[in-house]
């Protein structure tokens, strides 16, 4: 009897949120498991099935034409359209134009949150883009993300600076704000609002002040005047997660925040987030995490 050879298959390039995998990949300049920019994103091999993203990606097109879906939608991007894809989006089916070429930037979701100072200062750049993934540009706008991109190019390159890393994170903290302007932008001259994204957008706000003391949907929706199951229809509808999923979210992120950029002890996390004691913080952590109050800050 022959036995057939087994075909091992190649690991798409996206699979690992700590971007190793994309790290083999020579045309591209690296800050540790962090930090990766490439100019050839267009030779970059891809995903080949749907992935869920556990990194951020940050993308330009400058030629071409860029093909995907996110989250069962198709996204078309043409030149000079940014696209922004965060954690938990499902990317499938993705191809482009031969002639596609573009800057691309993918960062670790750790990294992200050591950069951020406040949850409120680029919430609505990664909330707005669940709804919008892709937003053309005007051509300033386009000058401006092409020279954050090529400056922090450069300092990647400058290891002998004493302030390296922080000098990163502060140039990208800057182009997140420039990025949150353009978003300020697109959204004042954009459609007008349905009835679920305003319902979505009150209700992102209420979390954004209120996540640390409150975590019941039932609350929220009796601020918004509706009862919990047409909250949960409607921003189930804008955003394809539960209100109970965009709690989580915001409450994790709040103790990431502390976590990375405070001296507060984890006892002294759990009291300001309103958690009973420091154990079921740490279990809630986790779950979501996978990884220990603890072990997070050691990361």
């Amino acid at each position: 009897m022959v036995r057939k050879k087994k075909i091992v298959e190649k690991q798409p390039l996206l699979k690992e949120s700590d971007l190793r995998k994309a790290k083999e990949w020579s045309q591209s300049v690296f800050l540790d498991d962090d930090l990766l920019l490439t100019e050839h994103i267009n030779e970059a091999p891809m995903p080949t099935e749907p992935r869920k993203m556990n990194i951020i990606i940050i993308g330009l097109c400058t030629q071409g034409e860029i093909i995907y879906k996110l989250d069962t939608q198709e996204q078309v991007i043409k030149p000079g359209d940014i696209l922004i894809v965060s954690e938990r989006h499902v990317v499938d089916s993705y191809r482009h134009s031969p002639d596609m070429k573009g800057l691309c930037m993918m960062m670790s979701l750790n990294f992200f949150h050591e950069i951020i100072q406040n949850i409120r200062d680029v919430s609505s750049l990664f909330l707005f883009a669940r709804s919008h993934p892709v937003m053309s540009l005007e051509q300033k706008e386009i000058d401006t993300f092409k020279a954050y991109f090529n400056v922090i190019k450069q300092r990647l390159g400058d290891k002998g600076n004493h302030f390296h890393k922080d000098l990163i994170r502060t140039l990208l903290l800057a182009m997140f704000y420039d990025l949150s302007n353009i978003i300020y932008r697109v959204q004042n001259n954009d459609r007008p609002r349905s009835r679920a994204e305003y319902i979505f957008l009150n209700f992102i706000r209420l979390l954004e002040k209120n996540c640390k003391a409150e975590r019941r949907v039932c609350w929220y929706a009796k601020q918004l005047s509706i009862t919990p199951k047409y909250l949960t229809e409607s921003v189930k509808q804008i955003s394809q997660r539960t209100p109970n999923e965009w709690i989580d979210n915001y409450v994790t992120m709040e103790i990431r925040v502390r976590l990375k950029n405070s001296t507060m002890s984890i006892k002294e996390i759990a009291n300001e987030m309103n958690f009973p004691d420091q154990s079921l913080m740490g279990r809630f952590f986790k779950k979501q995490v996978g990884v220990t109050p603890m072990q997070y800050r050691k990361l």
